[in-house]
C-alpha cells in the first residue's frame, strides 16, 4: 500500500522542526516515506510540495488532503518528535477513512484533564480534537472533509460569531476541525481508543510558565526523549520551536552512527 507521513511546514520557524521530525521518522522507521507540504525543501524529505496560492496563517490546511502524494497519509505537526516506531498506527487508523485524534497526554503519559487551552471547545460542545495527528486515505469522505474545512475557513467571520468564548479574529485548525467533525458526525472521524501524543504546553505538565525546557530536566538518548527521568514512548509535541535545533542535531548523530 502506498502510504507515508506528511509534515506541513510553512515559514522559517517550522522548517527546522519539520527536518528534525523527518529525521526521527527515518531513524525509527528507516523505510518510511516522508513528505513536506509548504515552503520547506530538504533532501531528507521524499517529496517537497508547495501549497497552491498559499494564504496566510492556517488557512492552507485544507489543501493537505489534496496535495499528499500518498494513498494513505498520517499528517504530523512539525514541532513533534518520535520516541519510537509508530508503524502500528496504520493498523489502528485503517478502521476509518479519516481519523482525527482526540485527547492528549502529559509527559507522565497520563491523559490530561487540563482545559486551559480549549475551554471554548467545551463551551461550544465540540469534540476534543487535535489535528496534530490526522489520518486519511483517498476516499470520498476525506475529500468531503477537506471541502468542509475549506468552507469553514472561507466563512470564518460568520462562523466565529456563533462561537461562545472565542476572542481571536483568526481561526485555528483544531477549532475548525472540531466544528467539521461535529457537522459531519463524530463516529466517522474518531476512534474509542485513538493513538495519542504528549503535549508539552506548560499547564498540561504542571509548569509555572510555557517553556517547559527551562523548568523540567530533559535528556536525549538512543531511546528518544527523557523528561524528569521518564522515558517518553509516544510522539512528543514539544511546542517550543527553538528546541528543534537540539533535536535535529541529536538525530543527525544517531543517523550518522548507523
Amino acid at each position: 500500500m502506498d502510504r507515508g507521513f506528511v509534515i506541513p511546514a510553512q515559514g522559517e520557524q517550522y522548517h527546522q522542526c519539520a527536518r528534525a521530525l523527518a529525521k526521527s521518522i527515518k531513524y525509527w522507521m528507516p523505510d518510511a516515506r516522508v513528505a513536506t507540504i509548504g515552503d520547506c525543501e530538504d533532501p531528507v524529505f521524499d517529496h517537497c510540495i508547495k501549497f497552491n496560492d498559499p494564504e496566510s496563517g492556517m488557512r492552507n490546511d485544507w489543501q493537505i488532503y489534496r496535495l499528499t502524494p500518498f494513498h494513505e497519509t498520517i499528517r504530523l505537526e512539525a514541532d513533534m518528535i518520535l520516541n519510537g516506531s509508530i508503524e502500528h498506527w496504520w493498523t489502528t487508523f485503517q478502521k476509518r477513512d479519516v481519523v482525527v485524534v482526540t485527547g492528549t497526554r502529559n509527559f507522565y503519559n497520563t491523559k490530561t484533564q487540563v482545559d486551559k487551552y480549549r475551554r471554548h471547545l467545551k463551551q461550544n460542545h465540540l469534540p476534543d480534537i487535535y489535528n496534530a495527528v490526522t489520518y486519511w486515505r483517498r476516499s470520498q469522505l476525506a475529500l468531503d472533509f477537506s471541502r468542509t474545512v475549506k468552507m469553514l475557513f472561507d466563512s470564518w467571520d460568520e462562523v466565529r460569531r456563533g462561537l461562545v468564548g472565542w476572542d481571536n479574529l483568526e481561526p485555528d485548525t483544531d477549532t475548525v476541525y472540531a466544528i467539521a467533525v461535529r457537522m459531519m458526525g463524530e463516529e466517522q472521524f474518531t476512534l474509542p481508543k485513538s493513538p495519542q501524543f504528549v503535549h508539552m504546553k506548560g499547564a498540561i505538565n504542571y509548569c509555572q510558565g510555557e517553556d517547559w525546557t527551562r523548568e523540567l530536566v530533559w535528556e536525549l538518548t538512543e531511546q528518544g526523549l527523557r523528561i524528569n527521568t521518564i522515558q517518553q514512548q509516544i510522539p512528543t509535541h514539544y511546542y517550543i520551536k527553538s528546541f528543534s535545533a537540539i533535536l535535529e542535531e541529536h538525530y543527525d548523530k544517531l543517523l550518522a552512527s548507523r
